[in-house]
């Protein structure tokens, strides 16, 4: 049953605030952990759905997953094989889930079938399905290579692998199934994307090759065990400090936050509006980064995102066009067609909802530009299913002339079930 939630405007933002880990990490050391000999322990994992949709899988698996203690979860592997499973493989929402565990289901002496909702089964998956081909595995989907996938594992001879597209997933899954392979897999991009895939096989023990744009892995390679404190998603901490940027008097502070900089990219494009970004005690956790950061609101004046830093973007861009109309010299988003394939077309969406709510946006087949200094009104505009639209405008409606309704909210649960009940906690009306 969908949930329609009321925003009402606020007039300033405070507090401190932790959250739950990282979704990409949780997904990746979640299944490392199942691949690994012994019991490996994850503090802080994400509460999102999406993941709770990978350990569930990593379950079927054979991977005893145990919940110790609020976000607190313990992974006894099973080493490289695992279990066929008893049925198909529930992937729900989660893209992420898909594309990673097909890496290693290509390699496994069993046939498996990773299944989705209905959003998820609409997802060209043509991008994972080709490498792993290449690889030795059989996969064969629905028409436009969209879910099902049906895998029938093999073993898996080692290639070099120049992605077409820029895809931290793709690149992760193709390692996976290298781990497992014979030989040597080397995985090229064109862009650099995230990197928590490599700093996860490392942390398990396995010895990467890492070159400008290239990173190699050796097959037959064992893992072990580890204990990790999640840190905090930088995704999400991306709607409360948008969020923080649109109040004069804000205050917000965000403990134990990634910092990886494949995925500090937002920091840098607020810095660029005129907001004032710090960040406090880094340290270094198993390769990647975590510390505090801290917002102090400037006006806001304007950013073009193109290029290198839209892929860096790609999870913030949504948030980023919501509260474009609040700066005073707009925003414009090229170079993001990715976006009309995720879990809605995210573009057309904030396009459409910003128009909805009386704003002007011009849109493109690869983004859209927002002129800025416009007010918005209040009104109704629709989540389309998609957790990053519900949250992004929430963040646009605290700063509406009127409330705004967000049909479908609970899309939210996703990536953060907690989302509102948190954003309602540090707003002042």
């Amino acid at each position: 049953m969908s949930l329609d939630l009321a925003i009402r405007p606020a007039r300033n933002l405070l507090g401190a605030l932790r959250l739950p880990g990282d979704k990409s990490i949780s997904h990746r050391y979640a299944i490392l952990a199942a691949l690994a000999a012994g019991e490996s322990r994850l503090e802080n994992f994400s509460t999102g759905a999406d993941c709770a949709s990978t350990l569930a899988c990593l379950s079927a698996l054979g991977a005893t997953v145990t919940r110790t203690a609020a976000g607190m979860i313990n992974i006894l592997g099973r080493g490289p094989v695992l279990a066929a499973p008893q049925g198909s493989l529930d992937c729900g929402n989660s893209g992420s889930t898909m594309r990673m565990l097909a890496g290693v289901l290509a390699a496994q002496p069993f046939q498996s079938q990773l299944i989705g909702d209905a959003s998820l089964s609409r997802r060209p998956m043509a991008r994972v399905i080709e490498p792993l081909t290449k690889m030795g595995a059989s996969i064969t989907a629905s028409d436009g290579a969209c879910p099902p996938l049906r895998i029938s594992g093999a073993g898996l001879r080692g290639m070099d692998y120049a992605l077409p597209v820029p895809s931290a997933q793709v690149k992760t899954a193709v390692l996976f199934a290298g781990l497992l392979a014979q030989g040597e897999t080397s995985v090229s991009e064109p862009v650099r994307t995230r990197d928590h895939g490599e700093l996860a096989l490392e942390a398990f023990g396995a010895r990467l090759t890492r070159a400008l744009g290239r990173v190699s892995i050796q097959g037959g390679q064992p893992l072990h065990p580890v204990a990790m404190r999640i840190p905090g998603d930088i995704s999400t901490a991306a709607f409360f400090l948008c969020a923080a940027a649109l109040f004069p008097q804000s205050n917000l502070v965000l403990d134990d936050v990634l910092l990886n900089p494949t995925r500090s990219a937002l920091l840098d494009v607020l810095s660029a509006l005129g907001a004032r970004v710090s960040m406090l005690n880094v340290e270094d956790r198993l390769g990647e980064l975590a510390g505090t950061i801290r917002l102090e609101p400037r006006p806001l004046g304007g950013v073009r995102i193109s290029g290198v830093q839209t892929v860096a973007l790609i999870d913030e861009l949504p948030v980023l066009a919501a509260i474009a109309p609040y700066t005073e010299q707009g925003i414009e988003i090229r170079d993001a067609a990715e976006l009309r394939v995720k879990e809605s077309d995210r573009i057309a969406a904030v396009a459409q909802n910003l128009r909805a709510l009386g704003a002007n946006v011009e849109e493109f087949p690869d983004g859209l530009r927002v002129p800025g200094g416009q007010p918005l009104k209040g009104g109704e505009v629709d989540s389309f299913g998609d957790h990053r639209i519900a949250m992004a405008f929430a963040v646009a409606a605290l700063r509406a002339q009127d409330q705004v309704v967000i049909r479908n909210a609970d899309a939210a649960r996703v990536s953060f079930p907690e989302f509102f009940e948190t954003l309602e906690k540090l707003v002042e009306r």
